[in-house]
């Protein structure tokens, strides 16, 4: 589906995978999880979401294939917020989304995510290691946060492209090792030494004890 404009808001549309989002995510989620998937049933789906960090406050719409008063029972217990029954359209779909839409900002607007010893407070923009600051530009913000939210997990130079929303236009994926120079020397910085670890012919990772 194309994006949305409305008021202040850009509304994007991603495919949401069995294994989370494949990259950041900027501002408030609206899930809308099909009872009947491919690879697992939308109610797993939205017991996932709620198990994931990037994804609990998710304002998750479980749309059902019949009105079912024991499948809307069934998915409110999974941790839906609500059920539409499909299929839908795209207008449906942002009706859905501008009703909600206050209640999620604020949702959003509390939440840190933390990783050991490093903590990112999403709202402000600024990340710390233990009680120091940690000063970054916006783009290794956003790196650093993709990190944070992928702990102990190779990310190949492809993945982090991807997951920074870089793919378009296309990038050298060298330029992934400037970006992590740039972190390194921050973290440094910060008193956080180097958990950034380079794992040969295949990427990075961010070693979390």
């Amino acid at each position: 589906m194309e994006p949305f404009a409305h008021e202040d808001m850009c509304f994007r549309f991603e495919r949401l995978e069995a294994s989370g989002p494949r990259r950041l995510i900027d501002g408030p989620i609206w899930a809308f999880v099909d009872w009947v998937m491919d690879d697992l049933s939308g109610l797993e789906m939205c017991r996932r979401l709620r198990a994931d960090d990037r994804t609990r406050d998710a304002h998750v719409t479980m749309v059902l294939e019949r009105d079912d008063t024991d499948d809307r029972r069934r998915a409110l217990s999974a941790g839906a917020d609500d059920y539409m029954v499909g299929p839908l359209d795209r207008n449906e779909v942002l009706d859905r989304v501008l009703a909600v839409q206050a209640r999620s900002r604020h949702r959003h607007a509390t939440q840190n995510l933390q990783a050991g010893e490093l903590v990112i407070d999403l709202m402000a923009l600024q990340a710390r290691w233990g009680q120091t600051a940690i000063a970054l530009r916006p783009n290794e913000f956003r790196l650093l946060r993709f990190f944070a939210e992928n702990p102990n997990r190779v990310l190949t130079r492809h993945e982090l492209i991807e997951g920074l929303g870089k793919l378009e236009p296309a990038i050298d994926e060298r330029t992934v090792d400037v970006w992590i120079g740039r972190l390194r020397r921050a973290l440094k910085s910060a008193g956080a030494g180097n958990p950034l670890r380079t794992v040969r012919s295949l990427g990075y990772v961010l070693d979390i004890g």
